[in-house]
């Protein structure tokens, strides 16, 4: 048999000022751009992706494996139609040539500068290039779910966590159920639902409520062999398209009521929940206040209103000024975006003092915020060159670049500045530049939920701040234009609309 594998990922928030080049789509690999064959086998063999129990899967099957495509870029703008029509060529050229099956790691949140589905948009290429080819799909628990996508593909599964820790296990809950299919022991049907919900990510995660019993009955029914496999998606709220939404599917064996029957339920309570899935705002300067009160540490603060794992700059920063100004004291705060300062510190020279304007480099148009550097002095401590593997339970055994970082020392705070963004969900981000963040008082980073995987585990308190940043969690001030409408919580009597809308 014949497998084409590929990934190609990304997380697009259309408020994002970044762009989205093919350059972009190597974050966790060597860098610059895409991999393909042996180098993306490389790359991520043996790591917590989708794509590497599609690799165990087919040498398990002993399959010839064809990687035209292995691309994953950090969340940002819309992406350029040049990068999505050079990862789609090169994947459906795979196929033309000839395969037994497809596998994909897919995102489920891809917008381009042409398509508002992206991941849809590939399917659908695929399927008009091979119509009876049986095709696998994982995507990520913030997927925004179309029909297109479901229409064009045969087995669909979502991550079930929130830090993203079962990534490896949903690429083989799919892959597993595709190979049954292959050997004509199950025939995959598949049912969807989407729900007219801007959910706020900050309240998503399947390890509380309100999604934790929804997720738990999908798990429960896939476990219990009641279906092939059930998924629910938080759907990625930050993206201006109109099939935006809370959605779930479920693979099943053969038409049948039980299915049916499970995701309705699912849907109905996600709907009647929907209250719950609102965050509630807290003052920035009453967060950092309230952290300054706590007695030990560490103190985890997470500024999630400029989270690049969401499409934020990573340079925003308020969080950071006010942190110094309210006097806190032994703090770690980072990684920091701002090439220019990583490469004043690096002609400077471990042990210079520099005086730096930090960050605020990038303006936020769609959200009329303008970049504000703040202006810090300090002693450069440490130069490396950003790469580090990871150890944590998240993406676990993928090597990671941040570009060139340096940490600037103020003495009351040592802040890591990278050239290139970074989610901090695992410490390395710390560790490989000399910083144990589990002997600090305050941690300072920008993320949302994923920082819990890598950082939970060594914090004492943790308060989350509600700095400004396209990743805000505050939808008042976002110029939405194409949403379905009306949505919840946007209008608050919206009706659930159609199930697969």
């Amino acid at each position: 048999m014949r497998f084409v594998i590929a990934m190609m990922r990304h997380e697009t928030n259309t408020f994002s000022p970044l762009p989205t080049p093919l350059t972009s789509f190597g974050r966790g690999g060597p860098g610059g751009g895409p991999v393909d064959g042996a180098r993306a086998i490389a790359a991520y063999r043996g790591t917590n992706n989708p794509i590497a129990a599609f690799l165990d899967i087919a040498d398990a099957e002993n399959a010839e494996i064809v990687l035209p495509m292995a691309a994953n870029a950090a969340p940002s703008g819309p992406v350029a139609t040049a990068a999505f029509e050079t990862m789609a060529a090169a994947i459906c050229e795979a196929v033309a040539a000839g395969c037994d099956a497809v596998l994909l790691d897919l995102h489920g949140a891809m917008v381009t500068e042409a398509h508002d589905d992206g991941e849809g948009e590939l399917l659908r290429r695929i399927r008009e290039i091979a119509p009876g080819l049986p095709v696998a799909v994982a995507l990520d628990f913030h997927t925004n779910l179309t029909r297109t996508m479901v229409d064009n593909a045969d087995v669909i599964t979502g991550y079930c966590t929130y830090p993203h820790v079962d990534m490896y296990e949903t690429g083989k809950r799919a892959g597993r159920t595709l190979m049954r299919a292959l050997k004509g022991e199950v025939r995959p049907v598949m049912l969807w639902r989407s729900r007219p919900m801007l959910t706020h990510m900050l309240r998503q995660t399947p390890a509380g409520q309100p999604m934790k019993d929804i997720m738990d009955m999908a798990m429960a029914a896939e476990a219990g062999r009641q279906v092939l496999n059930a998924s629910v998606f938080g759907g990625f709220p930050l993206a201006d398209i109109p099939h935006v939404g809370l959605g779930a599917v479920v693979v099943a064996d053969g038409a049948g009521d039980s299915a049916e029957h499970l995701i309705d339920r699912m849907m109905e309570l996600a709907w009647q929940r929907r209250e719950d899935f609102i965050f509630q705002v807290e003052p920035m300067a009453e967060s950092i206040a309230r952290a300054k009160a706590l007695d030990d540490g560490p103190v985890i603060l997470v500024d999630h209103g400029d989270n690049c794992g969401a499409g934020g700059n990573q340079d925003v920063m308020d969080v950071l000024a006010d942190v110094m100004r309210q006097g806190l004291d032994d703090v770690a705060a980072g990684p920091i975006w701002d090439p220019e300062s990583v490469a004043r510190m690096i002609e400077a020279g471990v042990g210079a003092e520099v005086t730096l304007q930090l960050g605020g480099k990038t303006d936020m148009p769609a959200l009329k915020l303008e970049g504000r550097p703040l202006e810090v002095t300090g002693r450069v401590r440490c130069i490396t060159d950003g790469r580090f593997r990871i150890t944590g339970p998240m993406a676990t055994g993928t090597m990671i670049s941040m570009g060139r970082t340096a940490v600037l020392d103020t003495g009351p705070v040592q802040i890591v500045v990278s050239e290139d963004r970074f989610e901090p969900f695992d410490t390395g981000c710390f560790t490989h530049a000399g910083i144990d963040p589990a002997k600090k008082k305050y941690v300072l980073i920008k993320s949302r939920q994923h920082f819990r995987a890598g950082f939970e585990p060594i914090a004492k308190h943790i308060v989350l701040v509600a700095g400004p940043g396209v990743c805000s969690s505050d939808y008042s001030l976002f110029p939405f234009r194409n949403l379905r409408r009306p949505i919840y919580p946007l209008d608050w009597n919206a009706p659930p609309g159609s199930p697969a809308a």
